[in-house]
């Protein structure tokens, strides 16, 4: 599941860390207590009401991904997600910065859709 195609609110936070293996593990294990996270390859998703939480490691980066319904649904994944890494990471001096693409505009009449 992707929230940039399963939701029409979505943002992305690509995290530079040397250690993006063990902040996964460590966000995983702490919300997990919450809600299941599913693992597919390098990324954990788990499923929050409308909303979508994704976790993906990578060389050199942990990119956090939010998807949702509501704007109210997107502020509360990027708020548990982003907060909670930061905290992890303080030592190193983790911040996360969320990057919301721009909702695309419906066709207007005559167009193709």
């Amino acid at each position: 599941m992707t929230p940039s195609t399963d939701y029409p609110l979505t943002s992305r936070a690509d995290v530079a860390t040397d250690s993006p293996a063990r902040y996964a593990k460590q966000l995983v294990s702490h919300l997990g207590r919450k809600v299941e996270f599913v693992m597919d390859g390098a990324t954990h998703t788990a499923t929050i009401g409308d909303s979508t939480a994704q976790i993906a490691v990578g060389d050199g980066v942990l990119t956090l991904r939010a998807g949702a319904q509501t704007e109210a649904g997107l502020a509360r994944i990027e708020h548990a997600l982003g907060s909670h890494l930061e905290r992890f990471g303080q030592r190193a001096e983790l911040t996360v910065s969320w990057d919301r693409p721009a909702p695309s505009a419906p066709p207007t009449a005559g167009e193709d859709k």
